[in-house]
């Protein structure tokens, strides 16, 4: 489905009211007809598991940080993070990084064609602080290491091959990444107040082994045309690969990253946004920025990891905020999915849809205790747009 520039004469529902006024470049927007309401209507009450949820939707809890996974012998590790889900045959299984240090690593869930928890285990170990990642159309999971020259390890989410340590994709703190098979690339976003945009070029589509790193080159606005340049070192020292591009863009905390359509979204905390890149005629916009909505009511604020529906809908966790999952739509809506009470100290992350795209997976990184060892993982089922 072709998504259109999101703020350009957007409809927009905000948690507390809806509002009207205008945006960029002077576009004028309206409120949605039932105000706080995204294409699912309003959040209902918190369920029995502290989620507000539209009607049709249920939660339930699939793993806790230190504690046994339902029906397994496996401890679900501390601080999940990143995640994404991957075909099991008639099943599936659902892949959550671990965002300590040190440590780290990644672990795995695996599910029958009903939903049931059929095993649990490890892919990933002696890592560090791996933060978020992304699936490859060859069904590995890359989890990244969001430390200074953090390293992408492909990993294998059906726990059969060993990780492999991959160099080539660069050395700087990695945030997420995502996968195009038009163009054959791994897109790359750099965690750091002044960090890049990558994309790397696989020498072999299908292995990461060698390829070439290349780094966004645009001006300062925030839209216009881009292009790319090849970064000399990627291992990043002595020069961070930050540093080591003239006319490199930076980015405020590069977050979320989610490819679709010749298009690439990327999100970045420090200011907010989400930026959308045309890959068909090699430009960049905002596709949302918050500080451009009026009377401090956006509906979505500390933008971090994000994913895809098969509807051509965005899902966008928030860490910290007032602990939501926001759905931008293809028409141009943006508005709460859902909400986790009594978790303000904690982040939502690893948003992903099963295959079928009924059932979405996340974790609260802290849950109830704002302590790494009180991550929860959840599952919400119902009548997502597929």
């Amino acid at each position: 489905m072709e998504r259109r520039t999101f703020l350009r004469g957007a409809v927009i529902g905000s948690s507390a009211a809806a509002f009207g006024g205008t945006l960029m470049h002077g576009a004028a927007y309206a409120a949605p007809a039932q105000p706080g309401a995204g294409p699912y209507g309003a959040l209902g009450a918190a369920d029995s598991n502290g989620i507000m949820l539209p009607s049709g939707f249920t939660s339930r809890v699939i793993a806790r940080s230190g504690q046994t996974v339902s029906g397994t012998s496996y401890t679900w590790h501390n601080a999940p993070d990143g995640g994404a889900c991957f075909v099991d045959g008639s099943g599936w299984i659902y892949v959550s990084n671990s965002e300590i240090n040190p440590s780290g690593g990644a672990s795995a869930v695996k599910f029958n064609s009903s939903g049931t928890v059929t095993g649990a285990y490890r892919i990933l170990s002696n890592t560090r602080q791996n933060c978020a990642g992304g699936k490859t159309p060859w069904n590995t999971w890359l989890s990244c290491e969001e430390v200074d020259r953090g390293f992408v390890y492909e990993t294998d989410p059906y726990g059969v091959n060993a990780s492999v340590q991959r160099p080539a994709m660069g050395r700087f703190k990695h945030e997420a990444a995502a996968a195009d098979p038009v163009r054959q690339v791994i897109y790359l976003t750099e965690d750091e107040s002044s960090g890049c945009f990558y994309r790397f070029i696989p020498t072999t589509w299908g292995n990461l082994s060698s390829g070439t790193l290349q780094v966004l080159k645009a001006g300062t606005a925030t839209s216009g045309s881009f292009t790319w340049a090849n970064v000399p070192d990627p291992d990043g020292s002595p020069t961070a690969t930050r540093s080591q591009v003239s006319g490199s863009k930076k980015f405020n905390g590069g977050e979320g990253c989610h490819y679709a359509n010749n298009t690439v979204w990327f999100t970045t905390k420090g200011d907010n946004r989400v930026w959308q890149l045309n890959l068909t005629n090699n430009t960049y916009e905002l596709a949302y920025d918050d500080s451009l909505v009026p009377g401090g009511a956006a509906p979505l604020t500390g933008v971090d990891n994000v994913t895809g529906s098969s509807y051509g809908d965005l899902y966008i966790a928030e860490d910290g905020g007032n602990m939501e999952i926001c759905v931008i739509t293809p028409d141009d809506v943006v508005a709460p999915f859902l909400r986790i009470t009594g978790q303000s100290s904690s982040e939502i992350c690893g948003p992903a849809f099963s295959p079928a795209g009924n059932r979405l997976y996340f974790s609260s990184q802290r849950g109830t205790t704002g302590s790494s060892s009180g991550g929860i993982t959840y599952e919400v089922t119902g009548p997502f747009r597929v």
